[in-house]
């Protein structure tokens, strides 16, 4: 019996995916059988990511798409895609009165205006082709939770979540879907980096019904879905994964 939720036959470029979700999601596809094209800025930690993925015939591309030029040649390099997931992110915790423009453009630039060129050129070019599906990692900061220090990630966010939902409408002609998962707090190495102590993450997860925060392997399935044919007639989509933290 066929199995809808494979990937074989199909290649999938993956964004960011030198660490965090980008890099689980990568190697997610490639056991799901398909060939991976990753890119990330980090060179040392995206070969980790290649090294690790499962099968042959994947690529590897060291690129700061916030660079038009970067950009331009990664779209010229890369062979044509039957999946895009527009993962890469950052966060830059801020209070609305302090927001200076120099955080605001560099949150903007990666989290916002760099997936949206990536999904313009891949269409424009034609990478991208009737059946094709565009994921984007969203967030529930986004498009439902409000939260202190969390007003330029969240605008990012908010902003793919209404791009994804324009796109999904304009591409459904070409036979393109565009979809997103929207999660709340994933364990990667970002929460490594915080400066919140582990004390205070231990407590911040109670608040979650499942009393835990999500594992990147989760996010990854629920992106491979969106990327298979068992999703074939979800476009504009939201896949909130949250643990039911938005509930209340």
């Amino acid at each position: 019996m066929a199995n809808p939720f494979s990937l074989e036959d199909k290649t999938i470029l993956v964004t960011g995916a030198s660490s965090g979700i980008g890099r689980t999601t990568a190697i997610v596809c490639s056991q799901m059988g398909a060939k991976v094209v990753v890119t990330g800025r980090n060179r040392q930690r995206l070969e980790d990511t290649f090294n690790a993925l499962e099968g042959d015939g994947h690529m590897m591309f060291v690129a700061d798409l916030r660079q038009d030029d970067q950009l331009d040649l990664l779209i010229e390099q890369m062979p044509t895609i039957d999946g895009l997931v527009n993962n890469a992110g950052v966060t830059e915790p801020c209070l609305t009165p302090f927001i200076k423009r120099d955080k605001l453009e560099s949150v903007l630039g990666i989290n916002t205006i760099a997936p949206i060129l990536l999904t313009q050129r891949v269409v424009r070019k034609k990478k991208i082709g009737k059946g094709g599906s565009i994921v984007f990692t969203c967030s529930i900061s986004g498009t439902s939770v409000s939260s202190g220090g969390n007003v330029l990630y969240s605008t990012s966010k908010g902003a793919i979540h209404s791009f994804m939902a324009n796109a999904a409408f304009d591409l459904a002609s070409k036979g393109i879907r565009v979809n997103e998962v929207c999660p709340g707090m994933i364990e990667t190495p970002i929460l490594d980096n915080s400066t919140i102590d582990k004390e205070m993450l231990q407590q911040d997860m109670l608040r979650y019904p499942m009393k835990r925060y999500g594992r990147s392997e989760e996010v990854a399935y629920g992106i491979v879905y969106l990327l298979s044919d068992a999703s074939s007639f979800c476009t504009g989509t939201s896949l909130k994964m949250d643990g039911g933290f938005s509930l209340y």
